[in-house]
Order: structure tokens, then C-alpha cells, then sequence
């Protein structure tokens, strides 16, 4: 979700209300998606490189993103809408906390469409924890050489039960993944809109959709004519 900042800027405002208008972006997008028959939705609400931002703005982010878990569950439940948190969460606050491990639990049993919120995450930190993870293994003597794989690796990963990406859209023309999901976009697809994300609106995800299902994915293969 790129853009916020410089959507503030552009308009001689400050960054926060960026960021806000970005979450009314979020809540149309979360709520039209199921209907363009997206079953898995996961978006890159903040960093952990964010932390490096002004006090004031991370601040500000946080009491929305707080606000935003505790305001969108009834209407994301009504809707059939599981919820799911990613990164390193017990990082956040401890009333955030609070408020995701809730919409965990309240959403766990729906199935119309899985969004998964990144929130203090890092690919590489997700890499890390993942190899951490099987040292540990290893030396409670659970497994040995042979026992790392690529499957065993995966399964260390934040929320190894989701899919990987098929598509990964990024908005306000960047060209480059941000430390993002490193390990499940290796057969991602990639689409690039100069939308910056407050304006990024249901056409505009259409439209990357349609982009999609032009592509021939082969996954390191060859597609026989």
C-alpha cells in the first residue's frame, strides 16, 4: 500500500492524513474484493523498517491501525471474513495485541475471503525466524541434516497454512518488492500502477486482475504451444 506519504504531500498535507485516506482506500478494496472472486487478500500495513519514521507519524499509525482492528470486525465477520495477522506481533503494543488476537479468534471459522494483515513485518526478519526455528529443532535433536527442506523451511514461515501470492500488485510505480514476502513471491506474478494507494480504487484492482489472467505462468517450466 505505497503512496500514502506522498498523496499528503502532493496536497500540502500532513503524512498522517495520508495514511488515513489510505485505510478508506483499504476498506472498499477488503469489501469489493471477495466479489471479483479473491479468496486470499494480504496487505503490507507496516513494516518493520517503518519503525525508522518520525515518533509523531508512527504514533499516529499506530492509533490507526489499533482503531482500524477494533472498528472493521463486525462488519468483516458479518461479511464472512477471516482474519489474520502477520509479522512479528509481540513487538506491537500490548492493547494492539489485544485487538488482533480478538479478530483472530472472532473470524477464525469464516471462509468467504482470508485477509491477512502484514504488521511489523520483515522478509527477512520472516527468514530468520523461520531458520531460527529449525536450529531449535535441531538442537532438541527433532531433526538432522537431511531434514532440512524446503517444505520444513516453509513451515517455520508467520502463516505457512496461506497459499502464496499469485499476483503481487504495486501501487505509486514502485518498482521493487520492499522486503516483502521474499520467500512466497518466488513465482509471483507483478503488476505495477502509478496509482498512488489512497486512490487506489476497485477499478483499479480490476484492471491488474484482467492484467493477470494474460499472463502465462511457468513456473521455471516451458509452456508447450
Amino acid at each position: 500500500m505505497d503512496g500514502n506519504g506522498r498523496w499528503a504531500q502532493e496536497r500540502g498535507l500532513p503524512r498522517l492524513w495520508g495514511h488515513r485516506q489510505g485505510y478508506r482506500a483499504l476498506h472498499q478494496i477488503v469489501h469489493d474484493a471477495p466479489d471479483l472472486g479473491v479468496k486470499y487478500l494480504t496487505l503490507y500495513a507496516f513494516s518493520s523498517e517503518n519503525w525508522r519514521r518520525p515518533k509523531l507519524e508512527i504514533d499516529g499509525l499506530m492509533r490507526l491501525i489499533e482503531s482500524a482492528v477494533r472498528n472493521e470486525l463486525p462488519e468483516l465477520h458479518a461479511n464472512n471474513v477471516r482474519i489474520r495477522f502477520t509479522g512479528r506481533i509481540h513487538e506491537l503494543p500490548a492493547s494492539l495485541q489485544g485487538e488482533m488476537r480478538r479478530d483472530e479468534e472472532v473470524t477464525a471459522g469464516n471462509t468467504r475471503l482470508t485477509l491477512n494483515l502484514c504488521v511489523n513485518y520483515g522478509g527477512r526478519t520472516e527468514l530468520v525466524d523461520a531458520a531460527r526455528r529449525l536450529v531449535e529443532m535441531a538442537n532438541r535433536g527433532e531433526i538432522g541434516p537431511d531434514d532440512v527442506t524446503a517444505e520444513s523451511f516453509a513451515k517455520g514461515l508467520y502463516a505457512s497454512d496461506l497459499p502464496d501470492p499469485d499476483l503481487l500488485i504495486r501501487t505509486a510505480g514502485e518498482m521493487r518488492v520492499s522486503n516483502y514476502l521474499l520467500w512466497q513471491i518466488a513465482y509471483s506474478e507483478i503488476y505495477v500502477t502509478p496509482t498512488l494507494w489512497p486512490d487506489f480504487r476497485t477499478k483499479h484492482l480490476i484492471d491488474a486482475l484482467i492484467d493477470y489472467q494474460s499472463r502465462v505462468r511457468k513456473f521455471g517450466g516451458v509452456v508447450n504451444a
